[in-house]
C-alpha cells in the first residue's frame, strides 16, 4: 500500500536520477587528446596537473609511454589509449604478443588508471598511401587485444575500438546520404560487426576546419565555426546549424546504411589551428573551441536528438615538430609553457 502510495514520488525520483545520469554523462564528455611530437613540452606529471587544475577529466593518448601512464595513477582521468599503427602487424599475427601488449600497458596500471577505450590503429584506411599498408592488421590486431582484455577481465571496463576520419565516406552530403566510401567497404564493414558484437563505439576524427579549407567555394565559414543564423542545410526533417553535427550525422547514415544502426560515435579528435592558413586564427579557433564546447556539453546531432557527444579535443598543446601542413604544429590549446591560448573552461 505505501507502495501504491509513493508511486508518483518514485517515479519522480527515478525521473531525476536518469536526468541527472544523463546530464553527467553529458558534463564529463569533453576530453583532450594529449600528443607529445614536440621537443619544448612539459613532463608527463606536469601535464596531468595542468588535466586536473582546468577540470580536464578526459585524455587521449597516442601511445603507452611508461612515464604519461605513470603519471596517470590515481589521477581520475579517463582515458583512450592508442596502438600506434606501426605496432598493429605485430598484434594482428601473434595473439601472445597482444597478450603482453595488454599486460604491460593496461593491466599493470588498471588498478589504478581509467581506461576507457583501446584505439587499434588511428586513421587507417586501404585507400590512403600513407596507411593503406597496415589496414589488413586492424581488425585482427582489434581482435586480439579484445581477446586479451577479456582474458583480463577488464572486457566490462575497457572497449576496444579503432579511430577513422572522414575519408572512410564516399558520400556526405546531405547528411543523410552518408555513406562509406565503396573502395573501404570491405574493411570498414567486418569492423562494424566487431564494434556491434563488443558493444564498442567507433572513435571518428571530425575537423571541419579541414572540410572548410578544403572545399571554401561551397562552405561558408560561419557554418564551420557554429556563427551561422540560421539552418544552413535543411535535410528531410533535419536541419543543420553547424558543419560538425552534419559531419557526424552523415557518419551515423552510413553507420545505418552499413548494419551498424545501433552503434555510438566518440568524437576522437576534434580542433582548429591558430596559425599557417588564412582561416587558422587565434580568434577562429578561440570561436569554435568555445561554441563546440558549448555545444557537445548539452547538446546532440539532429539524427541522434537526447545522445550525449562525447568529444576529444585536439590537442593539449603547440607541438613544434609535427610533420605536414604548418598548421598542424598550432593546433594547441596551451602553449608549451602551460599557458591557456583561448582560457576555455571545459566544467
Amino acid at each position: 500500500m505505501v507502495l501504491t502510495r509513493n508511486k508518483p514520488l518514485l517515479a519522480a525520483l527515478l525521473l531525476g536520477f536518469v536526468i541527472m545520469s544523463y546530464l553527467i554523462t553529458v558534463t564529463q564528455s569533453i576530453g583532450v587528446c594529449y600528443g607529445r611530437v614536440g621537443n619544448n613540452l612539459p613532463r608527463p606529471s606536469q601535464v596531468i596537473n595542468l588535466y586536473k587544475s582546468n577540470g580536464i577529466k578526459s585524455m587521449r593518448i597516442y601511445d603507452p609511454y611508461p612515464e604519461t601512464l605513470q603519471a596517470l595513477r590515481g589521477s581520475d582521468i579517463q582515458l583512450i589509449l592508442d596502438v600506434p599503427n606501426d605496432d598493429l602487424q605485430s598484434l594482428a599475427s601473434d595473439a601472445a604478443a597482444a597478450t603482453i601488449w595488454v599486460q604491460n600497458n593496461v593491466v599493470n596500471y588498471a588498478s589504478d588508471v581509467k581506461f576507457r577505450y583501446i584505439a587499434v590503429g588511428n586513421e587507417v584506411l586501404p585507400t590512403v598511401d600513407s596507411t593503406s599498408r597496415y589496414a589488413r592488421y586492424v581488425l585482427p590486431a582489434m581482435k586480439n587485444v579484445q581477446s586479451a582484455i577479456t582474458a583480463a577481465n577488464l572486457k566490462g571496463q575497457i572497449k576496444v575500438s579503432t579511430a577513422t576520419y572522414s575519408a572512410v565516406l564516399g558520400t556526405s552530403y546531405p547528411p543523410s546520404h552518408g555513406s562509406f566510401n565503396n573502395h573501404v567497404s570491405s574493411f570498414i564493414n567486418p569492423i562494424i560487426n566487431f564494434l556491434a558484437e563488443n558493444d564498442s563505439p567507433l572513435l571518428a576524427n571530425i575537423y571541419p576546419y579541414f572540410s572548410y579549407t578544403g572545399n571554401r567555394k561551397e562552405i561558408q565559414l560561419p557554418y564551420a565555426l557554429f556563427t551561422a543564423r540560421g539552418v544552413v542545410v535543411q535535410d528531410g526533417s533535419f536541419q543543420y546549424r553547424n558543419l560538425f553535427d552534419a559531419s557526424l550525422d552523415a557518419l551515423y547514415a552510413a553507420l545505418e546504411k552499413a548494419g551498424g544502426a545501433n552503434l555510438r560515435v566518440v568524437v576522437s579528435e576534434t580542433g582548429w589551428p591558430s596559425e599557417g592558413d588564412p582561416a587558422a586564427t587565434m580568434d577562429n579557433a578561440r570561436t569554435y573551441l568555445r561554441n563546440l564546447i558549448n555545444h557537445v556539453k548539452g547538446g546532440s546531432t539532429p539524427r541522434r536528438p537526447g545522445q550525449a557527444i562525447e568529444t576529444y579535443l585536439f590537442a593539449m598543446f603547440d607541438e613544434n615538430q609535427k610533420p605536414g601542413l604548418a598548421t598542424e604544429k598550432h593546433f594547441g590549446l596551451f602553449t608549451p609553457g602551460q599557458l591557456s591560448k583561448y582560457q576555455i573552461s571545459f566544467s
